[in-house]
């Protein structure tokens, strides 16, 4: 094993404690994608404390208007003129306000559970850990530019210009979002997301009076969702869910309005296109019945690519040096690595956390995993020839 790298995982192994110190503080300052408020204080204040934490471990801080904290870390004299690698991640979580009190912050049975914990507040704690140990070990590393954004988990909307902008400055892309499954495997692909809106607008009439003159938008609707989820094609990886619907008024009237949301993941960008003109090509059963589809790709796949594997070979042969046998895995989820990647920045996904239970209530980190993924994410800011 290379001696810088070992001397990597005895100083992350050191820091483990300060890492879930600050691991607990993160997710004990409950931060939801802000849409009110109380929200966007709380999410403020997770800000913040993030911000106080990076400049502490030596990084320049600049807040955004669109609740982004930017953390700029300078490296050595010998690598200050090359491109940063940019650190990307998230501080809102799935949780509402509150959700502490029932889950709170615990260390138990191997791991830390608690709202927002692998969703991505390890993911963060592991980074600024990683920069810190490299600044205390003396050791060289890329300029490395940290952008924990605020609204990932509601698309990502006011921060994907100032991301994408930050991304084509930058030599790669590392997202510090959960790695995939038990083994903790990288991802060096991610499904692209679509949403759409199928509103239908009926004649209303009285069910039992005039029920031959009314024309339902539920029974449109119904009609409409059939052709919608045949439009899945599991061989292709390709997914169209109908996820929620709502109409009508009261059981006696014939409804004259309908909806429905639907939910479209995709592997390649050839396939929205496709499900995308289909979509679009939608038409009423009901020539009495108005169809309206809204909707558009809201994030586009993250394809696997050349330089993204490049970049998990680099990272699994240093993961090995550690003891790691890492693997690459494809996800259905998206992540704001799907931006990035779409720009023909090289990108590698699922260097977080290593746990289970994202958005859900057992939601939790493995301890052993901490201070190994922390070395090799330092292991790969670091130069090449290290």
């Amino acid at each position: 094993m290379d001696y810088k790298i070992r001397n990597l995982l005895k100083a992350a192994r050191d820091r483990e404690k300060s890492l879930l110190r600050l691991l607990r503080a993160l997710v004990e300052l409950e931060s939801p994608t802000a849409e009110n408020a109380a929200e966007k204080a709380a999410l403020d204040r997770c800000l913040d404390f993030a911000a106080e934490a990076a400049a502490r471990f030596g990084a320049t801080i600049r807040r955004h208007r669109c609740r982004v904290l930017e953390a700029r870390f300078s490296a050595g004299p010998a690598h200050r003129g090359e491109k940063p690698i940019l650190l990307l991640g998230h501080l809102d979580t799935v949780w509402p306000l509150g959700t502490l009190a029932q889950l709170p912050f615990k260390i138990e049975k191997g791991r830390a559970w608690g709202p927002g914990v692998l969703d991505m507040k390890a993911g963060v704690a592991m980074a600024l850990t990683a920069l810190d140990l490299l600044r205390a070990e003396g050791l060289p590393h890329r300029p490395v530019i940290l952008l924990l954004t605020g609204d990932e988990e509601t698309g990502s909307s006011a921060s994907r210009e100032l991301l994408e902008k930050t991304a084509l400055r930058c030599e790669a892309v590392y997202v510090l979002e959960p790695a995939q499954g038990s083994d903790g495997a990288y991802k060096t692909a991610r499904k692209g997301i679509g949403n759409y809106r199928v509103h239908v607008t009926g004649v209303p009439a009285h069910s039992g009076v005039n029920f031959e003159q009314g024309h339902s938008a539920i029974a449109e609707l119904a009609r409409q969702v059939a052709v919608i989820e045949a439009l899945t094609d599991l061989k292709r990886g390709v997914t169209v869910n109908v996820g929620t619907i709502h109409g009508g008024t009261r059981s006696n009237v014939i409804p004259a309005e309908a909806w429905a949301e639907v939910d479209v993941r995709v592997p390649r960008a050839s396939d929205f296109a496709r499900i995308d003109r289909r979509m679009r090509s939608l038409r009423a059963h009901d020539k009495a019945c108005v169809l309206k589809i809204e909707g558009a790709l809201n994030r586009p796949p993250m394809e696997r690519t050349r330089a993204g594997v490049a970049l998990y070979r680099q990272a699994a042969a240093l993961a090995g040096e550690l003891g790691i046998d890492l693997a690459e895995a494809s996800t259905g989820g998206g992540s704001d690595g799907n931006f990035t990647s779409a720009l023909g920045v090289p990108t590698l996904d699922g260097m977080g956390a290593v746990g289970e239970g994202a958005h859900a209530r057992n939601e939790s980190v493995l301890l052993k995993h901490l201070a190994p993924r922390t070395a090799l994410l330092a292991a790969m800011l670091m130069p090449k020839e290290r």
